[in-house]
């Protein structure tokens, strides 16, 4: 069973402008983007930096090291050096509440 918790207010997340959160020792990076709003790992999968430096754009977000974008839908990677996904986490908006589970589904 997942375990949504409160990350932060969606009032304060700036339209693709990533945030850095951390939820039960999981960094997270939170994008408001077209509308929506996602919860990605926040560990590059190929440099481990933090996505959250980098830029949004077209619902991806990219890293600031070597260049590699991942899908915030997906977490899928779609350039190079990088090749490994990372998760991306369920987001829920109650009011102006952003709520994510990090917890894995069995």
């Amino acid at each position: 069973m997942s375990a949504f918790v409160k990350v932060a207010a969606l009032s304060e997340l700036e339209e693709d402008t990533p945030k850095r959160v951390e939820i039960d020792g999981t960094p997270v990076s939170l994008v408001r983007t077209e509308g929506e709003v996602f919860a990605i790992n926040d560990i590059c999968s190929h440099a481990n930096v933090s996505l959250s430096e980098g830029e949004v754009e077209d619902c991806h977000i990219e890293c600031w090291l070597h260049g590699s974008s991942f899908d915030l839908r997906t977490g899928k990677p779609d350039g190079l050096p990088a090749t490994r996904p990372v998760p991306v986490y369920p987001v829920k908006i109650e009011g102006d509440d952003v709520l994510v589970s990090v917890t894995q589904e069995s």
